[in-house]
């Protein structure tokens, strides 16, 4: 048997579950696992089908021969074959922690993805990417280079066949134009003090006020500086016995671990757009 996995989305109406299963039914397919919903308040469905057939068809023929169901609801879809594993690159500055996470979990093969390479504005974490034989790109970046900084990152997505870009605590706000270019295929994380704390050291300024929680939230990009969808956030309780490297700790542990479910999911292809909002089928 051959697994594939097929997401969609479209307006809700009758008879969407029971088109699908019979298009399966025609190609002997069998359902392994699904999950849908239906949005009353935007009037959508989402559909997610991880289903296996006895012979192996490509992608690219399954998707042409779906067109004609896809054109009936009105759906956008996508087909996937699982066996496939997504390339990443990876993007980090100073705070490695993320980039650290990522590497050994995609390297002892808790994730279905491989990375491509890692780029940098600087050289911190040169020799943690050249242990695990990664390939390491240094792109320095001025207020003056930065336009041609972003063209060199566009290229290797290009030259290196990439699917998802992961911004793992680079510390660059990226230009409308290269937003533009990943949109959708482009993952963010942050604190979750924003607006609150910006800038340097959000750590210290949040002990300083004396907060009782901390978080991060994994979103994807778009032109509006940290607005994009959410796909992930968590929080961890902190107290007046902690100082501000306890929270810096705290935060990396929890920014670390809902980057990874964020890329996770969307490697599995478990997330699709809900306008601004994500469904995430866990």
């Amino acid at each position: 048997m051959h697994d594939y996995i097929l997401t969609l989305s479209c307006p809700d109406r009758m008879g969407i579950v029971h088109t699908v299963s019979s298009w399966l039914l025609t190609h002997h397919g069998n359902i392994i696992h699904a999950q849908q919903f239906g949005d009353l308040d935007t009037q959508q469905f989402f559909l997610r089908v991880h289903f296996s057939l006895p012979q192996e068809a490509t992608v690219e023929a399954l998707q042409h021969d779906f067109a004609g169901v896809a054109e009936r609801f009105g759906m956008q879809y996508q087909l996937h074959d699982p066996r496939r594993k997504a390339r990443l690159l990876i993007l980090v500055s100073r705070q490695g922690h993320c980039l650290n996470d990522l590497l050994f979990r995609i390297g002892s093969g808790q994730m279905p993805a491989e990375v491509a390479g890692v780029v940098s504005n600087h050289t911190d974490f040169q020799p943690l990417v050249q242990s695990h034989g990664l390939p390491f790109h240094h792109l320095p970046v001025t207020p003056e280079t930065k336009a041609a900084q972003e063209r060199q990152i566009l290229a290797l997505v290009e030259q290196a066949s990439v699917d998802l870009v992961v911004l793992a605590r680079y510390m660059q706000i990226l230009s409308s134009e290269l937003c533009g270019a990943l949109e959708g295929r482009a993952i963010n994380i942050h604190h979750s003090f924003l607006p609150s704390f910006k800038g340097a050291r959000p750590y210290y300024q949040a002990h300083a006020r004396g907060v009782k929680i901390i978080g991060a939230t994994a979103h994807y990009v778009t032109q509006d500086l940290d607005e994009g969808p959410i796909i992930e956030q968590d929080i961890e309780r902190v107290d007046h016995a902690m100082g501000p490297r306890d929270l810096t700790r705290i935060g990396s542990d929890v920014e670390s671990v809902v980057l990874s479910r964020a890329v996770r999911w969307h490697v599995e292809h478990r997330i699709l757009l809900n306008g601004r909002r994500t469904v995430v089928f866990k």
